[in-house]
């Protein structure tokens, strides 16, 4: 009887990869959890869970009496209820560090679509009307201005590393002041935003920074700066978002999550001057398989009795 469970959809290299090493029992989604019979469930010890944002709460932790490790497929684990897991003996891990790059990439990209104009002049091309009514629109210079990253963890770092290479002047907002190469430390998110051209929104996913992003720093941002989301959807308050682009209080944006994805609001989409992704900022092969290695040296260490190499619960 298998001891592990992996929820969610994988690739074919980590399905295998998890099948060699652990043979785990598999399911499509949490909510078909209790779709199994109560002799697997009773032997379940540990869960590779990539629940796609699904909940990870105390019904279906009971449903797993001898759960004792659920390692979460990928650095954000809000959608497991980490209190609910400590009140259980229940260990969670995630796999950071190894995601850094692709996400810091795709931010940058994020802003440089926007400010740049490319998804706009690559439909006017495809759209055959570079060769009917000439060049696009004249899109913004990126280089240059003031950006400002709010969070300054593994990933925020990364992407004010990528824009001090773009001659931008670098400004973060933090707990606390970090050790940086010079970079504007601002206690005030307000004032953070109030002082950029475009304002990377790089929180971690917890209750705690949802709705962190308020309308006040969506307009201090103003009509002529953007704002790019690579955290979590529920960081930004959407609607004043929406609001802001529609009316022009904010220039543009650049966003890779949304409320209530992959249901996105149908007026984002008809946004001009919103670039919009669907969250896949790690999607790559190497992050993805670096991801896989680091969930499944988590299930082995647990089922070996060894440390956890990235506990965060």
């Amino acid at each position: 009887m298998s001891r592990t469970l992996a929820v969610g959809t994988y690739s074919e290299e980590a399905d295998a990869a998890l099948s060699e090493t652990f043979d785990p029992v598999r399911l499509a989604a949490i909510a078909d959890l209790a779709s199994l019979d109560e002799t697997t469930r009773a032997g379940i010890e540990a869960v590779a869970y990539k629940g796609g944002g699904k909940p990870f709460g105390p019904a279906e932790m009971d449903l797993l009496p001898k759960l004792g490790l659920i390692a979460n497929f990928g650095v954000g684990y809000d959608a497991i209820d980490t209190g609910a897991a400590q009140e259980r003996g229940i260990a969670v891990t995630n796999t950071p560090d190894v995601l850094n790059d692709d996400v810091a990439d795709f931010a940058i990209a994020l802003w440089l679509m926007q400010r740049r104009g490319t998804d706009m002049a690559g439909r006017w091309l495809r759209d055959g009307r570079w060769a009917s009514e000439g060049p696009p629109p004249l899109a913004h210079t990126a280089s240059g201005g003031r950006a400002g990253v709010l969070g300054l963890g593994r990933i925020g770092h990364e992407i004010a590393d990528r824009l001090a290479a773009f001659k931008m002047d670098v400004h973060y907002y933090a707990r606390s002041e970090k050790e940086t190469p010079g970079w504007t430390f601002h206690p005030d998110p307000v004032d953070l935003a109030a002082s950029v051209d475009v304002l990377f929104v790089a929180l971690k996913g917890s209750p705690e920074t949802a709705g962190f992003v308020t309308r006040e720093m969506i307009e201090a941002v103003g009509p002529g700066g953007c704002l790019v989301n690579i955290a979590r959807g529920n960081t930004v308050d959407e609607e004043a978002l929406i609001a802001a682009l529609q009316d022009g209080r904010l220039g543009g944006a650049g966003l890779d999550v949304f409320v209530g994805e992959p249901e996105v609001d149908p007026r984002l989409m008809a946004l001009p001057n919103a670039v919009l992704q669907p969250h896949h900022a790690t999607s790559t092969h190497e992050c993805r398989a670096a991801m896989g290695r680091v969930q499944r040296d988590n299930i082995r260490a647990f089922l070996d009795g060894r440390p956890l190499p990235t506990r965060v619960a």
